[in-house]
């Protein structure tokens, strides 16, 4: 061997030998950190976190930018999708393993001209471990990376693995990431759903997701499309005939962005971010660190029944704008003397406001930036119509105003027994409304919502029964003065259960006088309501702040027989491979004996048969239920609370400001807020796939046989403090649902709908219960009843 020769060789050796030792130094992590065997298998996708209702469908997501993927599997994903991806980034996918050296060839030759050597696998690669590299030296670098990450994600799996994996982290258009995603967001329809023109439609983004947008580039996303059918053609997916009739249809995108204003229960979302957020920084991975619900993929099931989330929120949409036309037309609010005096609420809110901030931060004076609050501009701002918004020229200080003097509600819906929250409405509008209304922290004044639970006290521990005579005047409590404060002159007794039906103030002066102040108070903290209520005496008549979230956890005890249900709403975590990493249940605790929880589910049936929500159960049509209405002073709050065996759910509607608020009877709680309790149970009640029983009793307990039958009453009921006098014509004018067309703020996709449809739209309505007609004899003994409502002689009439 010649001398030329054997030097040849050995600089070749040399060099292939360098080269080898070279790929062994990247894959060991010399050049830079390379994914280990078990991140392989593990695969660290920034990957976005799911929330599921009770039925398994999607409420929404939590995620950062370019982290909100959603990982389905193979199976899940239309074929259509597949065969347009390897018709055009990879024909020989299912030969190669990891690397096609003839594309590499062919991409070397022709200088990439006619695309690149990339396999579908080394781009996973890329797109699961790194971003591509600018500089020459280190994209050469990055290339072979890639090149010794596909081999191994070839041994590790399975073709429709990778093909699955891929697709799960590309980028779309609109900075859209994962198949998913970009089905939901240009197609409002799951990827196992998609059409062949859909399906390439979507590939073609990957070429170039801004010049490929079918929403901003239709005519190059368009000739794109049709280039990949025929390629999909050339691979024998289609036939040219049929490639030929799909190339002659145009794009028809049915676009939903998907964003932190779609999705169901938007306001419960937004709590339930926090509560899962504290849950995260509580727990770690199994490589030690804690758990982030923006790029771990965490799988989070909830209580919330999307069924009822619609329902709750057509009850919202459909009384709430009745209330407002009413509020807007108050002389005050029309001509602004509601805010005579309130410039500091004002102020507070220009200084809070985006606009103060930025201009500050630019430097204007604070003079320069008042300025520009009294310069009308054009803007967007919330309206109850179909589109939840309107134009109009406002100055930045009246929008203030305009949103400020909009009304408020929370309704949220529960399982008394389990505890399960099954529907959550925090507001009137997320978009524009983030405060949430609903939860822990947010409190309002109760009313006459919160006397259910002195009745109870006072029947549990200190002897009282429905029939027990409770005094009708002021009482008179050292150091604190009158309660009511207001003397109405009246005397004598009426039983306690009418006191109840009436929400009667004196009654429950009375009734706090006996079981005194401090032990009301201490019973509310037995109930396991978080907040401390001070022990003052006009607790009784409401003037404490609750939220309605504790609320709904203290009237639970009433139909759970004697149990303090506190409202779950989260069933389990999962990580994004479905192992379960966390369970929830709720906490119970027995604050009243059965039997006076029985008494007392009865006893609040007075106010929804006769009281101040009177008609409530007959037009529902149910056999049982207990509800309690709440105002406060100068209607400033409402509230109704109700329950049958199966099912309660609280109502507060206010404003956020307390002094803008409805005048005269329009306020109270039967009024305003009852309304939306009852739309909503009409709609639950005729969705029979709910399955909640119209003729659903409470259970009662052993040797107990109380008869109630209020067609026996005809005492006529004692106007209370709050005016809650029953129904009237206002009553029938707030009744009357909105006909402006104002849809649900929850987005839900088409299939959930149609299923919504079938269950409500093509059955007929159960015709409305009646009481059941009692014996003749059982009639002339209706003396307990009798006794229960009739006041004494001496009673002032």
């Amino acid at each position: 061997m010649s001398r030329p020769v054997r030097i040849f060789w050995r600089i070749f050796f040399i060099g292939f030998g360098s080269f080898v030792l070279f790929l062994f130094l990247l894959n060991w992590g010399v050049f830079g950190s390379m994914p280990s065997l078990a991140e392989l298998e593990n695969p660290n996708i920034i990957q976005a976190s799911e929330v599921f209702g009770d039925d398994g469908t999607p409420l929404g997501k939590y995620y950062k930018a370019k982290g909100n993927r959603s990982s389905v599997k193979y199976n899940d994903i239309s074929k259509n999708v597949i065969e347009a991806l390897i018709a055009t980034e990879d024909k020989r996918f299912y030969d190669h393993s990891g690397i096609d050296a003839k594309g590499v060839l062919r991409a070397v030759i022709l200088l990439g001209s006619k695309g690149g050597g990339s396999t579908i696998t080394q781009q996973l690669a890329l797109n699961m471990f790194a971003e591509r590299a600018s500089n020459p030296v280190k994209r050469v670098l990055q290339k072979l990376k890639e090149w010794i990450i596909a081999v191994k994600l070839e041994r590790n799996f399975t073709k429709q693995e990778i093909i699955a994996l891929y697709l799960n982290t590309v980028p779309y258009s609109d900075n859209v990431y994962g198949i998913r995603n970009a089905s939901l967001t240009f197609f409002s329809k799951e990827p196992d759903r998609l059409t062949v023109e859909e399906a390439a439609v979507l590939v073609g983004m990957l070429k170039a997701t801004y010049t490929y947008n079918p929403r901003t580039n239709y005519k190059s996303s368009f000739i794109i499309r049709n280039s990949i059918i025929d390629q999909m053609t050339e691979m024998n997916y289609l036939t040219a005939a049929k490639a030929t009739e799909i190339k002659k249809i145009p794009i028809k995108l049915n676009y939903n962005k998907q964003d932190e204003n779609n999705g169901i229960a938007p306001y419960f979302l937004d709590v339930l971010r926090d509560d899962v957020r504290k849950w995260a920084r509580e727990n770690k991975k199994p490589d030690g660190d804690n758990y982030d619900i923006y790029e771990d993929g965490l799988r989070i099931y909830t209580t919330i029944n999307p069924r009822m989330q619609l329902a709750a929120e057509e009850a919202v949409t459909a009384h709430m704008p009745v209330l407002q036309r009413v509020l807007s037309a108050q002389k005050s609010i029309k001509t602004d003397a509601v805010w005579k005096g309130r410039q500091n609420v004002l102020d507070n809110a220009m200084k809070n406001s985006d606009r103060w901030k930025n201009m500050k931060a630019e430097g204007l004076s604070e003079q320069e930036i008042r300025k520009s609050f009294t310069v009308k501009t054009p803007m967007k701002v919330f309206a109850w119509n179909s589109r939840r918004e309107k134009d109009t020229l406002l100055t930045p200080a009246d929008s203030i105003k305009y949103h400020r003097e909009m009304l408020q509600t929370a309704f949220m819906v529960m399982d008394p027994l389990s505890g399960a929250v099954k529907a959550w409405v925090g507001g009137i509008d997320f978009k524009t409304y983030k405060y949430d209304h609903v939860n822990l922290r947010t409190k309002r004044q109760v009313g006459s919502s919160i006397k259910p639970f002195l009745y109870a006290l006072a029947i549990e521990e200190y002897g009282f029964t429905p029939e027990t005579q409770c005094e009708t005047s002021q009482q008179y409590f050292p150091g604190s003065g009158y309660v009511p404060a207001k003397d109405r002159g009246l005397s004598g007794t009426r039983t306690m259960a009418s006191g109840l039906t009436w929400s009667v103030n004196e009654v429950a002066a009375y009734l706090i006088k006996q079981t005194t102040p401090q032990r009301f108070a201490n019973f509310i903290g037995e109930m396991n309501i978080p907040t401390k209520v001070p022990p003052y005496p006009s607790i009784s008549l409401g003037t404490c702040e609750l939220s309605l979230f504790e609320m709904m956890w203290g009237y639970t005890m009433f139909p759970s027989r004697g149990f303090s249900t506190k409202p779950v709403y989260i069933s389990r975590i999962e990580d994004k491979n479905g192992n379960v990493l966390a369970r929830f249940d709720t906490q119970r605790k027995e604050v009243l004996s059965q039997s006076t929880a029985y008494i007392m589910s009865r006893m609040m049936q007075g106010p929804v048969d006769i009281g101040t929500a009177a008609g409530l159960r007959s037009r529902l049509g149910v056999a049982e239920m207990g509800g309690k209405t709440g105002t406060t002073n100068d209607y400033s709050d409402s509230w109704f609370m109700g329950f049958t065996p199966q099912l309660q759910a609280g109502v507060w509607i206010g404003c956020d400001d307390p002094f803008v608020r409805l005048e005269g009877k329009l306020g109270e709680g039967g009024q305003a807020a009852r309304p939306i309790y009852e739309y909503f149970f009409k709609k639950v009640l005729a969705d029979k796939t709910l399955g909640l029983d119209r003729q659903a009793k409470f259970p009662e307990p052993e040797n107990m046989n109380i008869e109630y039958d209020y067609r026996l009453i005809n005492t006529q009921p004692v106007q209370n403090e709050s005016n809650e006098s029953g129904n009237g014509d206002a009553d029938e004018y707030l009744s009357t649902p909105d006909a402006g067309n104002v849809p649900p703020e929850s987005k839900q996709q088409m299939e959930e709908l149609k299923v919504l449809e079938e269950a409500t739209g093509k059955k007929k309505q159960t015709p409305a219960v009646k009481p059941a007609e009692e014996p003749e004899e059982k009639k002339k003994k209706g003396g307990f009843l009798r006794r229960i409502f009739k006041k004494k002689d001496k009673d002032n009439e």
